[in-house]
């Protein structure tokens, strides 16, 4: 049975910068006209569920959600550049994913909180989306519970290759791992983030990896 080892983007495969996080401030000002108060914890959230908080917090009931990421993705679009000027890879990320790539026995894809076109815009920044079957993915428009995500990514992927899969989730959050628990997936946490080694194993993490720097060693606990 092959893998499908589904990856989160943010602090797991590289870091964006803030480069993101603004374009969602000005998509918001500049679309509702309603002056940024609070910035939410966007660590292992859906933007769904991000989108449905700040419109909350901020007292917005006449727009949607999918009118705001309209907007947000023509801001991201503008500024896409600065993902690599001032964001970088995580240790390990590339050689982690062109070993797994060479496996004729792994097909690697993302599920991410991010929209699909943001996502796309941030690996593609970093020279990443050979790397991925993009079109079999988990966005955050796909559900604002990270956990369907996974469910949506298992059942693309096995809708478009006609088999079974073995399922690998890959993330930096106790949700990335929660989400892998809930479809009994392999959950490996990545402590690259805000969330401590300690942190990803009482969340229930089968392995937890400091980063992904020891390349043979990450290839190892992902298919194990």
């Amino acid at each position: 049975m092959k893998r499908l080892i589904m990856w989160d983007i943010d602090y797991t495969l590289l870091r964006g910068g803030g480069v993101a996080a603004r374009a969602w401030k000005a998509a918001f000002t500049g679309l509702t006209g309603v002056a940024w108060r609070a910035t939410p914890n966007f660590g292992g959230r859906t933007d769904l569920d991000i989108c449905a908080e700040v419109f909350a917090t901020h007292g917005v009931t006449d727009c949607t959600p999918e009118r705001f990421f309209a907007r947000y993705v023509e801001e991201v679009h503008v500024s896409r550049h600065e993902f690599a000027e001032q964001g970088a890879l995580m240790p390990g990320v590339r050689a982690v994913l062109d070993e797994l790539g060479s496996r004729p026995d792994v097909v690697q894809t993302l599920v991410t909180g991010n929209v699909p076109q943001v996502a796309a815009a941030k690996i593609a920044a970093f020279a990443l989306t050979g790397a991925f079957d993009a079109e079999i993915g988990g966005y955050g428009t796909d559900d604002s519970v990270r956990a369907t995500l996974v469910r949506r990514c298992l059942e693309r992927a096995e809708a478009k290759y006609g088999e079974r899969f073995r399922p690998v989730v890959i993330g930096d959050t106790a949700n990335d791992v929660s989400a892998a628990l809930a479809n009994d997936a392999l959950a490996v946490g990545v402590a690259t983030g805000s969330t401590s080694m300690a942190e990803l194993v009482l969340a229930g993490a089968h392995a937890v990896l400091p980063d992904l720097s020891d390349v043979d060693a990450a290839v190892a606990v992902i298919t194990a």
